[in-house]
Formats: C-alpha cells, structure tokens, sequence
C-alpha cells in the first residue's frame, strides 16, 4: 500500500469504491484527516473503521484542501454533480487517485518508471501484456490502475520497478498533473460520450496525460484511425519526447506493426502471434505493438521480451478460450469476451473468426450494434440477451437470430446448433454493459465460463 504522507492535511473522499476506499487507506496510512462520504452506509462502514470521519460534503468541511472524487461521479457532463460544484465554488481542487500516486512517487524509497495505457479498447489486455513482458526481462512490475488493484494498493517502488498502469478517461479526467514516463494510446471510438459531451471532450481527455509528458518521455501512439494519426502528428512537432507509431494494419508510418499474423518492426518480422493463442486477430496485433514498443522503452531487452510473448496466459474475459467439445464431424469452440461493453469492442472478436454462434446484448450503449455489419455474414446465429434484445433483433434483421433473453438458454441453445452444424465458435461478446442481469463484466463472463463447463461435462467428447 502507498502512503500519502506529507501533502494534505484533510482531504475529503466523495465516492466510496474500491478506488475511494484505497484513498481513505492510503491517506489515513499516512496521517491525513480524511472526511469521506457515499450513499451506501456499508461502504462508508468500511471508511469508518479506516479513520475516516463520516460526514455529508454538501456543504464542504472547513479545512478540506482536496476532494478526491470517484471516476463514476460526473465532473463535467451530462452536469456536474453537485459535491464537484461546491468544491469548485470554495477553490478546492478536485483530483482521482493518479493524481495521488503522481504526487506520493516523490516520496519513494526508489526511482521508478510508469508506463500508462488508455484508449477505448485494448487497454487491459495491452497493460497485462506489457506486464508480462516486463516480468519475463527481470523487472520488479506493479500492475494496477483500471486493471486490477487501485494504484494506492500497490506498493511504494523499489529497485527496477515498473509501474504498468491502465487509465480510464475518467481517471485521466481527474489527475491534471500525471505524467508517466511512458503514455500509450491504442485507439479512440466513441464512447462514454454522455459523460464527455462530444467526441471532441472525450478526446482531450485522453490526451490530457500526453500534453503533460516531460522531456525524454516516450509517446506511443497507434495511428490505424485519422483522430490517432492527428495526434500523432502533434506530438511528433515535441522535439523534447520520443514520439512512436504503432499499428495493428502495417500501416507505413509505423514503427512497430502487425502484419499476416506477425508482429514486425520496419526491418522485418519479431513475433508470430499467429502460434499465440491469446494473441489472435489484428486488434491484438495492435496491442502487442503497443506492448513491445512500451517494454523496449522501459529498458527490457529485445531477446527476452521476444521469448517472453509465447507465455503470455491472456486476460480473463477478452477473448479467452474456455475450452471445446468434439462432436462427429468437427469441433465447438467456446470463446469469452465479457469484456467487450460496446460495439467496437465485439467487432474484434467477429472478426477473428468464422461460423460464429454469437452471444450478445444486455444494457445497450447509445451506438448499438449497426456497426458491426460488415461482420454478420461471419455468424452461423446470433442468441440475444437482455435489455437489447428486441433493438439487435431488429439491427440483425435477415442475420440468423434468436431472442434467448438469458445467458444460460443462449449456451443451452449455441451448443445444441452448433454441434449439429459440424462445429464453429459459440462467442459471447456482448457489445453491450452487463448492468441490466450482471454486476460487472467479470461475474457475466464467470457466469458464462460456469454454464460452458458444465455443458463440457454433459456431453464430453460426443465423436
């Protein structure tokens, strides 16, 4: 755990998450006044019993030198909530925990290097994979960030740490002054527009970190869109940081891109991701650019981040392979990719594969699923789920489709058609947020893993 020591003395904590609670702890770790608040009375249970006096924010506590404020607590849009309004009418800065740890590093019994990842997809499988490579070449890794552990559960940096950390929009939003040493943005499709009022908002928060890098820090960009490649082109004019394309589509411009299932640097082929599992398709393609390129510029060696990629286990919920049952003539593959809560983020899967029997829906994201078009031919059939049902019906139109409203007949109903299809993949990849039947991704793919092992142990290998 980081302690925050030496820069506050009251604090408050609005919002208590697991990212609020690990402020609560960092900063009562260190000896601040923390006067915290949510509406659950459990949560702030759980800050109590840390030191935190409970206490309503509206007004503010006098004394209070910070608000440190949920990344689910609207800053800016639809409209500010009304805890940010009084903190801003008293002059009280209103920060996320990045801005904790950028300001905690100073104090660290070592130096150390952070590598932060954003974008609108990729961004976990991409810091996992960074992680692992960096682990594989001999560094001491820290994991954490909107990928695991809080940043303030990790622990204070000792010698060769790196710090591999996945950033939200939302968490760029509330840390004005981080900067890591390392800044990767992977890609930008709409999303989470209500809550940055226009794809322009939603931009600039995620080039806020970008605009604060120092000299000899290292920008990593993938350039497979035009908004990336703009960008890319602005932070190129910075003569004082290392600016690197990467691509998932051998774009030219690139140093670091994928090609026919390999990953290849402008003098030829590195990797073949085509024989890694967890690495199929060329939106990986893109990530494991992004990933070589961040770990190169930590300092790990090229021949052991080469040997470590074969290892690489992949994420839990993107595009993980559950396992098959054999059946007489061909094979099912069952593939979870919970984790893909909007359209841009399925169509990766849908594109990696052929004789798709799809699982989709739950709480629909204002874009749908009309982009993903160009891949329905690549779906066998299609078992819609949730609150989006009736609306992909209607996207899916001629696509073969069938309303299965819940998870568990979506699986009965894939396997029983797939198997008597000669095989394919049974895929959920909802596009969709889970909020509507699950808590999170993570219980909606557990979920999924769950009904697919047991319809392993029912049928066996039927040849």
């Amino acid at each position: 755990m980081i302690k925050i020591t030496a820069l506050y003395t009251h604090v408050a904590v609005f919002g208590l998450g697991i990212t609020g609670i690990e402020a609560v702890r960092a900063l009562r770790a260190g000896g601040v006044k923390v006067t915290a608040w949510d509406d659950d009375e459990k949560k702030c249970k759980v800050a109590a019993d840390l030191g935190a006096v409970i206490q309503e924010l509206i007004p503010m506590p006098e004394g209070v030198e910070a608000l440190v404020l949920s990344p689910g607590v609207p800053l800016t849009h639809p409209t500010p909530h009304k805890v940010v309004t009084v903190a801003e009418e008293a002059s009280i800065p209103i920060i996320g925990d990045m801005e904790l740890f950028q300001k905690a590093r100073t104090t660290f019994p070592a130096p150390s290097q952070v590598i932060a990842i954003t974008g609108t997809n990729g961004k976990s499988t991409t810091a996992a994979l960074t992680a692992h490579l960096l682990t594989g070449s001999g560094f001491n890794v820290q994991l954490g960030g909107n990928i695991g552990q809080s940043v303030l559960a990790l622990s204070p940096a000792e010698e060769n740490t790196v710090y591999v950390l996945e950033l939200s929009s939302y968490q760029i939003d509330l840390s004005p002054r981080f900067s890591p040493d390392i800044a990767v943005l992977l890609n930008l499709s709409p999303d989470h527009l209500d809550r940055h009022g226009s794809m322009k908002g939603y931009i600039q928060s995620k080039w806020q970190m970008f605009e604060n890098l120092q000299p000899g820090s290292t920008a990593i960009i993938g350039v497979d869109g035009s908004d990336e490649t703009a960008l890319a082109e602005s932070a190129e004019t910075n003569d004082a940081i290392i600016s690197v394309r990467i691509s998932g589509q051998a774009e030219k411009t690139a140093k670091v891109f994928y090609q026919e299932g390999w990953l290849c640097d402008q003098e030829g082929p590195i990797v073949d991701l085509s024989s890694i599992a967890t690495l199929q398709g060329a939106h990986n393609g893109q990530n494991a650019a992004a990933a070589y390129v961040a770990a190169l510029s930590a300092g790990a060696a090229k021949d052991d981040i080469i040997r470590a990629f074969a290892g690489f286990q992949g994420l839990a919920h993107r595009m993980q392979p559950i396992g098959e049952i054999s059946g007489e003539d061909g094979e099912v593959r069952f593939v979870n990719d919970s984790k893909a809560t909007n359209a841009e983020a399925s169509a990766h899967a849908l594109a990696t594969y052929d004789k798709i029997y799809w699982i989709a829906g739950g709480l629909p994201k204002e874009e749908g699923i009309d982009s993903l078009r160009p891949y329905f031919d690549r779906i066998a059939c299609a078992y819609l789920i949730g609150a989006s049902s009736e609306v992909f019906s209607l996207t899916l139109s001629d696509t073969p489709h069938v309303v299965s409203k819940t998870l568990d007949k979506a699986v009965s109903q894939a396997v029983t058609d797939a198997l008597a299809a000669g095989g394919g993949v049974v895929l959920f990849s909802p596009a969709c947020a889970s909020f509507d039947q699950f808590e999170n991704f993570e219980k909606r793919g557990a979920a999924f893993c769950e009904l697919v092992n047991e319809q392993i142990s029912r049928l066996g290998a039927v040849a």
